[in-house]
């Protein structure tokens, strides 16, 4: 039977939807993070790091209630943007991957906890996102964008080929990040007992 969420659970899946958030929309809050062009969102780099700190189920829960919110209207997506039109995009697909993304991590690093594991978790969470994402972005273009000329498969791909390089160092500095953080706080002290709190 699976324990009810308790009060940190909430907090820190709360904590991690406002992190999704800021994520999405970093460059415009912070424009010197467009680097050659390619603005370097956050928003994969949290959603690993919700599986890998909170746990596969917390970690999906904190994805399913981003979705949520921006899908009921709020400006949580990338540019600001919500809304239920928003399920159309040739982006969707990859709020869609975030909570697939989530919950395998987070699968991984409950069995293994070394640091190797928490970095091929983020790497394997990683190839979640751009598998679901770029397989919706290149269906949105051939069925419902009527895109001319259909984009050939291997275009889609070739697009994602500019954010790679980021993307892995980010899933990197997570899964190093996450190990850390479950090392010194995480497992210790008084958050082990605001966990196991009834």
């Amino acid at each position: 039977m699976k324990r009810s969420l308790k009060p940190i659970d909430l907090t820190l899946a709360g904590m991690f939807v406002a992190l999704m958030a800021i994520g999405a929309n970093i460059t415009n809050i912070a424009p010197f993070m467009v680097v050659g062009g390619v603005p370097i969102t956050l928003q994969t780099f949290f959603a690993v790091l919700a599986g890998l700190v909170l746990g596969s189920r917390v970690g999906s829960i904190a994805m399913v209630v981003y979705a949520l919110v921006g899908l009921v209207g709020v400006p949580v997506f990338s540019e600001f943007s919500g809304g239920v039109s928003i399920i159309l995009a040739p982006t969707f697909g990859f709020i869609l991957s975030f909570i697939l993304v989530a919950f395998f991590t987070g699968k991984i690093v409950e069995k293994y906890k070394s640091v190797p594991a928490f970095i091929i978790a983020a790497l394997i969470g990683l190839a979640i996102n751009y598998f679901v994402g770029t397989n919706w972005m290149y269906f949105a273009y051939k069925f419902w964008f009527a895109v001319p000329k259909a984009i050939p498969y291997k275009v889609a791909w070739g697009w994602m080929m500019v954010p790679l390089p980021k993307d892995i160092i980010l899933s990197v500095c997570a899964g190093l990040l996450a190990h850390r953080l479950e090392r010194t706080v995480l497992s210790k002290g008084q958050f082990k007992n605001l966990k196991k709190a009834v």
